[in-house]
């Protein structure tokens, strides 16, 4: 099953529960490697969301700016892409060429990102492809310029979203999750696997 809103391409129930659990086995062995840390926005807040990565590049924020970068803040390079995630990738774009970051966002119950565009990638040909675990998110998606109408919906864990063509560079965003929706998780929340082609 497939929905498309605002030219998000979204696929609700993806991953079954064993497969999302199988994917949450290897993102604690990421983590295990790569320990999630809290950015700094560059206007020095801390953001609400823990995050780590995996694959040759992982993301950064911080005073200077947003980018991609080789190594985990402790100076360690990202561990590899787990070939569970990197299967999701192929099932839904089809492409041969692989992501180079898996960007993995933990959010707990007040976590929330606002609006924002994907969009320090070097060509935004290739899709970002976004894999649910946990807790319900509502999902904010807008337009290529702030403004405007948006359109929401709960993603729910083992849903994925597909994001390329008019929506690659489209606002999108976190406004909430619901608590307690998902067992997956022992503690709660949620957690947010984006694939993404950096170079």
């Amino acid at each position: 099953m497939k929905l498309t809103v605002k030219g998000f391409e979204i696929r609700p129930g993806h991953l079954d529960l064993a497969a999302q659990r199988d994917l949450l086995g290897a993102v604690r062995e990421v983590v295990a490697k790569a320990p999630f840390f809290r950015p700094d926005t560059p206007y020095g807040k801390k953001m609400s969301v823990r995050m780590t990565a995996a694959g040759t590049y992982g993301w950064l924020s911080d005073k200077s700016g947003y980018r991609y970068v080789p190594n985990h803040p402790r100076g360690t390079p990202w561990p590899d892409i787990p070939p569970q995630v990197l299967k999701v990738w192929s099932d839904l774009t089809g492409l041969d060429r692989m992501p180079e970051c898996c960007l993995i966002n933990y959010y707990d119950a007040q976590a929330k990102m606002g609006l924002h565009q994907d969009r320090d990638e070097t060509d935004m040909g290739w899709p970002v492809v976004s894999v649910s675990l946990g807790d319900e998110a509502l999902f904010r998606m807008g337009n290529a310029t702030r403004g405007g109408k948006t359109e929401s919906i709960w993603l729910k864990s083992g849903d994925v979203v597909v994001m390329g063509g008019e929506a690659r560079l489209a606002y999108h965003g976190i406004d909430r999750l619901r608590a307690g929706s998902s067992t997956l998780l022992p503690k709660g929340g949620r957690l947010n696997l984006t694939l993404r082609v950096v170079t």
